[in-house]
């Protein structure tokens, strides 16, 4: 069977105009569920991988709220904490909408570690927001505990991480055997946590790592026919938003870079998207598709989605 690599992010869990209660968050998933059983019924290997960004932010907020009376969370255990709590999430409701079907598939998340390296350019240059804001006042007591924090006109001061490019899966031949044994496979949540290598010892990091790019990276590990992100909208658009707006269905790998290298993809929305793409097929990945989640099927069979190869 061919093996997809999916990667849904936390924002499709947690929509816009909701307020992201675990209920809507179950809600949310059912329906991205449903579409990955299809693809599973279409005969497809999937593992399965999601974004935290919301999730994270609020583990954040609750120890910000709760410091006087228990102690904080650094931040990888907050990312492995969404690893856990996202994953039997997920695999609960996969677990429930497969059975629905007639159909009988394991599926086991794995709170994954990511190896990062010690000398990535990101850890001399913190860019990635998180948590919430703070007065001026609190913003310079957190700086004395060592952080970065960057000032958003008219809303605070924000602490910002670094987001270093992931290196290695260390739990690989884990997510390899579960695959083996026709198990589904839930990986890489959040991006993974960041962790590097000390004298022979690994070690958590105070750091984000981008969810697409680990996504990618896992999916070169275990050789992927395709790598599919999932996203807001059906497919990806240049000019977006604007008069001459134009759909990108089909596309190569040089015309993707090309329009990246024109700044039609912002750093904050598609960018991570495409560049996570070029990724996975610079180092030798054949075909990969960006989509919205209720698409998988319809993309996999050429009917929607962009298609990067």
């Amino acid at each position: 069977m061919p093996l997809a690599v999916v990667a849904i992010g936390g924002n499709s869990l947690v929509q816009a105009h909701q307020k992201g209660t675990i209920t809507e968050q179950f809600e949310n998933s059912a329906t991205t569920m449903k579409s990955l059983a299809d693809l599973l019924e279409r005969g497809y290997n999937v593992v399965l991988t999601h974004g935290n960004g919301p999730q994270v932010g609020n583990i954040l907020l609750r120890v910000e709220a709760a410091e006087s009376q228990v102690y904080p969370l650094p931040l990888d255990i907050c990312d492995a904490d969404t690893e856990g709590g996202m994953g039997y999430m997920l695999q609960q409701v996969l677990h429930n909408e497969l059975k629905a079907r007639g159909k009988s598939r394991t599926v086991v998340t794995v709170v994954t570690q990511v190896l990062v390296g010690s000398d990535d350019p990101a850890f001399q240059k913190p860019t990635k927001p998180i948590g919430p804001f703070y007065t001026k006042e609190i913003a310079d007591q957190k700086k004395q505990q060592g952080w970065t924090l960057v000032e958003d006109a008219g809303r605070g001061y924000r602490r910002v991480v670094p987001s270093p490019k992931p290196k290695d899966v260390i739990e690989i031949e884990a997510v390899r055997k579960l695959l083996a044994a026709n198990m589904i496979p839930i990986a890489v949540g959040g991006g993974g946590v960041p962790v590097v290598e000390k004298n022979g010892h690994l070690q958590g990091i105070e750091a984000v790592i981008d969810k697409d790019l680990a996504s990618a990276l896992l999916a070169n590990l275990l050789g992927a026919e395709v790598l599919i992100i999932s996203t807001g909208v059906d497919a990806v658009q240049v000019n977006y938003r604007k008069p001459d707006a134009k759909t990108l269905t089909e596309v190569s790998r040089d015309e993707l870079r090309k329009y990246l290298a024109e700044g039609q993809f912002p750093a904050g929305s598609m960018g991570p998207k495409v560049e996570a793409v070029l990724a996975f097929l610079d180092r030798g990945g054949k075909h990969a598709i960006i989509t919205a989640p209720d698409k998988l099927l319809a993309a996999v069979e050429g009917k929607a989605g962009t298609h990067i190869r």
